[in-house]
């Protein structure tokens, strides 16, 4: 049992830090917040994430090349240029450290003023505090597991971030429906979105890449849409009125 609550825990926290704020927040500015609540769930999503921490800068330049670029060959991270959800990551993977490490700078086109926090930039990236993530995951199950099964679960915990992302880039533009022709091959992966919080309607949010819902259609639910409602709704973001 305890497994399971951690599990749904790390997976469920983890996923609402990358749709709302390495997503929703940093690539397409749908909200705003001041210094302190961004500051606030910038450590949040570094705390979630753990060992599999994503750089918010490096992850919103690689969005914005995605809707730019959508199942084209410059597309980052398009299923229909790889074999397996595997080299599809891996190819992503390059291209993120070449803006983590400020190795190379984006085009014109995706500058921006993404969320910085250079100290937590620079501790997240340690090798040390990544790996001290996966240790402290490995002791939780270690004293709570029950089952020699349940030690297969780890390597979820330690690689969840690129996890969510292969997942969102891999189904999201292979399987399921489209509400809208958005000339790509965005789909709305419904059931399957029940476990990604939104981030599987693909269709409607490449049709309004703007839009804080990303559900359009009346069985559709963005449960990540209704959670920004409340947080704007108690002052801690607050919506642009445009949306």
């Amino acid at each position: 049992m305890y497994i399971l609550i951690f599990f749904l825990a790390h997976w469920f926290l983890s996923l609402f830090c990358q749709t709302f704020y390495l997503h929703r927040y940093a690539s397409h500015k749908m909200f705003t917040m001041n210094k302190f609540w961004e500051r606030f769930f910038y450590l949040f999503t570094f705390i979630t994430q753990g060992s599999s921490f994503l750089n918010p800068r490096a992850y919103a330049i690689l969005h914005r090349m995605h809707h730019a670029y959508s199942d084209t060959e410059k597309d980052p991270h398009s299923p229909h240029f790889f074999k397996d959800v595997w080299h599809m990551t891996m190819h992503t993977k390059d291209i993120y450290l070449n803006y983590a490490k400020h190795n190379v700078e984006p085009d014109k086109a995706f500058q921006g003023n993404y969320p910085e926090w250079k100290l937590m930039d620079k501790i997240s990236d340690m090798w040390i505090v990544r790996i001290l993530f996966g240790v402290l995951y490995f002791l939780f199950y270690w004293h709570f597991a029950t089952s020699p099964w349940m030690f297969l679960l780890l390597p979820i915990h330690f690689f969840m971030g690129p996890v969510h992302g292969a997942i969102v880039n891999w189904c999201g533009h292979k399987y399921g429906y489209s509400n809208f022709d958005n000339d790509d091959h965005s789909k709305n992966s419904i059931p399957l979105d029940f476990l990604l919080m939104g981030e599987l309607l693909q269709n409607n949010h490449h049709k309004s890449a703007n839009s804080p819902n990303f559900a359009k259609k009346w069985f559709e639910l963005d449960p990540t849409y209704h959670l920004i409602k409340v947080l704007n709704f108690i002052k801690i973001i607050d919506l642009r009125k445009s949306n």
